[in-house]
């Protein structure tokens, strides 16, 4: 689910985005700020508890002041997601720089994507919709494929490339943002409910019937001291990905 309630015209949408946030209107606010305490509502109670009327009580202003800047949620949600997104890299050039050359630079991205969607989960209810095309977003899309830029690859293989490493981040987010919400919910741990729960499954699955799934289930949950182990999964699957780009990137140096 986007979180976005109607279509946002898309001419007032990008005006808004590639404005300036920064002029006080009659009633002080800015954009910048109406963004912001937005972001602050989302980070701390999902981007469900965003409306306009609650973004107006958290600046104490009338609801009705809000729309003289910024027309409704959808746009909203558009600026909030462009702002979190400038949070990512001091400049364009920061993961092409990094000294490991792209293998390093594509790490340093998907772990700052990462951390990203650890500071605002309420991304991941975004993500998956059509893109954001403000400037933080045109930034990070220019920064992250520059490490890929004269590697080999295609112009198509490089977005592709950038797209199965930010899935694969988004994916795994996603997973932890689950694990920690079932955590809130239950007041256990993944550690603690194993622990109750892994004894009784091995009461119940029978090894002859399911050979393999109950011996590497038991060595996974033995190793994790949980069903899953959402950062691993991450750490993991990074690595194996990257193995087969770098694989892809020797096929495109052959002759």
């Amino acid at each position: 689910m986007s979180g976005r309630k109607g279509a946002a015209d898309p001419a007032r949408s990008l005006a808004l985005l590639w404005g300036s946030h920064g002029k006080p209107g009659r009633s002080g606010l800015t954009i910048r700020s109406i963004v912001a305490t937005a972001i602050e509502l989302a980070d701390a109670e999902g981007l469900e508890a965003v409306s306009m009327r609650r973004v107006a009580e958290r600046l104490r202003v009338g609801t009705m002041s809000l729309y003289t800047h910024v027309p409704g949620k959808a746009e909203l949600v558009d600026l909030m997601v462009d702002t979190a997104y400038g949070q990512l890299y001091d400049d364009v050039d920061a993961p092409s720089s990094r000294p490991g050359g792209w293998r390093e630079a594509l790490e340093f991205v998907a772990a700052r994507n990462w951390e990203l969607y650890r500071r605002h989960p309420w991304l991941l209810h975004v993500v998956g919709a059509r893109p954001v095309l403000g400037p933080n977003a045109s930034l990070k899309y220019e920064a992250e494929l520059r490490p890929l830029d004269g590697v080999g690859l295609s112009d198509v293989e490089m977005d592709s490339v950038l797209t199965l490493i930010l899935t694969h981040v988004e994916g795994a987010a996603r997973a932890r943002a689950s694990v920690e919400h079932n955590q809130r919910e239950t007041g256990m741990t993944d550690a603690e409910w194993w622990t109750i729960n892994a004894p009784l499954l091995d009461k119940v699955m029978d090894a002859v019937r399911f050979p393999v799934s109950s011996r590497v289930g038991q060595a996974a949950g033995q190793e994790y001291d949980a069903a899953s182990d959402p950062e691993r999964a991450f750490a993991f699957g990074l690595e194996r990905i990257l193995d087969g780009i770098a694989g892809l990137i020797t096929r495109r140096r052959q002759p």
